[in-house]
C-alpha cells in the first residue's frame, strides 16, 4: 500500500477513535498535532484532563495487539509531543491534569479496545 493511501487509511481509524471517545463522553480539541518531537494522534479533553491520544491498527494479531504496537520509544515521543503542546497553549505540565490514552483498532470487525492512563512514571 502507498504511502498516501496509508495515511488516509489511518485517519480513517483515526476518525473512528475519535467517534467512540466522543461517545464516552471526551471532547476533541485538536487532532494529527504534529512537531519535531512527535506527532500525536488525538487530542481530547476529559472533564478539566487533557487527554493525549494515540491510535493504533492492526489487521492481524500475527506481529502483536494494535496495543502491543504502542512500544516505550513510542510513548517517550508522545510524552515530548505532549509536553511541546501543553508549552504551546501557556499550560504548565505541573499545573495541568494530563494523561496518555491508547485506542487500539483490532481485525476486520474493528474491535475497539480504549487503555486509559498507559504512561505512569515516579
Amino acid at each position: 500500500m502507498n504511502r498516501f493511501n496509508r495515511r488516509r487509511q489511518g485517519q480513517a481509524y483515526e476518525q473512528l477513535a475519535e467517534q467512540y471517545l466522543r461517545r464516552q463522553g471526551l471532547v476533541a480539541v485538536d487532532r494529527n498535532f504534529q512537531c519535531r518531537s512527535g506527532e500525536i494522534d488525538l487530542i481530547m479533553r476529559d472533564h478539566h484532563c487533557v487527554v493525549f491520544v494515540e491510535v493504533k491498527f492492526r489487521q492481524s494479531p500475527h506481529y502483536g495487539s494494535a496495543a502491543e504496537a504502542v512500544n516505550w520509544r513510542k510513548l517517550q515521543r508522545l510524552k515530548r509531543a505532549a509536553l511541546f503542546w501543553l508549552r504551546q497553549q501557556g499550560l504548565a505540565a505541573e499545573q495541568t491534569e494530563f494523561r496518555f490514552d491508547v485506542v487500539a483498532i483490532q481485525g476486520a470487525e474493528q474491535h475497539i479496545e480504549w487503555l486509559t492512563n498507559i504512561l505512569v512514571e515516579g
